[in-house]
């Protein structure tokens, strides 16, 4: 019962990093994937559709029209996410809104467009990836820590309130992971390498993770051989929070 054959599963944020990786070890492991980002998805491997996390009606038809290309939904994964960088001072109402809006209200729409799809199915799950700075804050990230501790709570919500609809919610949170979004947060100070070994030097491990390390924890966690497991918070940071 390891493999995902005969599942069918939607990948939110699945046009690049964790999300592409999931879907790829995901379909690799026998499961039917289809993907939203808002992004064009260069693999077509997959069934795909286009959305702004930001636009309900536009996750609700995206989510529908996957879900009918499908035949269903068993698990959804949200990886979609944005950063933000800056003093908290000079964070307008604004950017605090649009961080908030992508990372935290954004899988709450995928959740409830999915949500009747994932009852019908008998064995739901849903895994969100938050991030390590939603148990332990890193320094000029208020609104990224703010929303995704809150997507923290918001899966363990989720796993009390549809329990009864046998469908499990978890997170995983993932401390620096080698993506396009990680590459932004050094590359291009004055000191590079310097920024990346401050970074590195936050981990015991003393290194940053690949894609396919977090894709094995949310594959864990969606998949059958986790049946049991609903409303916990999986650390996949190298050690940085000690969750």
């Amino acid at each position: 019962m390891s493999g995902l054959a005969g599942y069918k599963i939607i990948v939110v944020g699945g046009a690049a990093g964790i999300g592409l990786s999931t879907a790829r070890m995901m379909a690799a492991r026998g499961g039917a994937v289809g993907v939203i980002d808002r992004a064009a998805l260069a693999d077509d491997a997959f069934a795909s559709a286009m959305a702004d996390l930001t636009d309900a009606g536009a996750v609700q038809q995206a989510m529908t029209t996957l879900a009918k290309m499908l035949g269903g939904i068993d698990i959804l994964v949200n990886c979609a996410g944005i950063d933000l960088e800056a003093a908290t001072e000079d964070v307008s109402d604004e950017a605090w809104a649009h961080v908030i809006d992508v990372n935290l209200s954004g899988p709450m729409r995928t959740c409830r467009a999915a949500f009747p799809w994932l009852k019908a199915s008998g064995r739901g799950a849903i895994v969100n990836v938050s991030s390590a700075a939603g148990l332990r804050p890193i320094a000029d990230r208020a609104a990224y820590c703010s929303a995704k501790a809150g997507l923290v709570m918001l899966s363990k919500s989720l796993a009390f309130d549809w329990a009864k609809h046998a469908i499990r919610v978890n997170t995983v949170c993932p401390g620096a992971v080698h993506t396009d979004l990680f590459d932004r947060s050094w590359q291009g100070k004055e000191d590079p390498q310097a920024r990346l070994q401050q970074i590195r030097d936050r981990y015991p491990l003393g290194r940053i993770a690949e894609p396919e390390e977090l894709a094995e924890a949310i594959t864990y966690l969606a998949g059958p051989t986790a049946a049991y497991v609903t409303g916990t918070t999986l650390a996949v940071d190298g050690g940085r929070s000690f969750h």
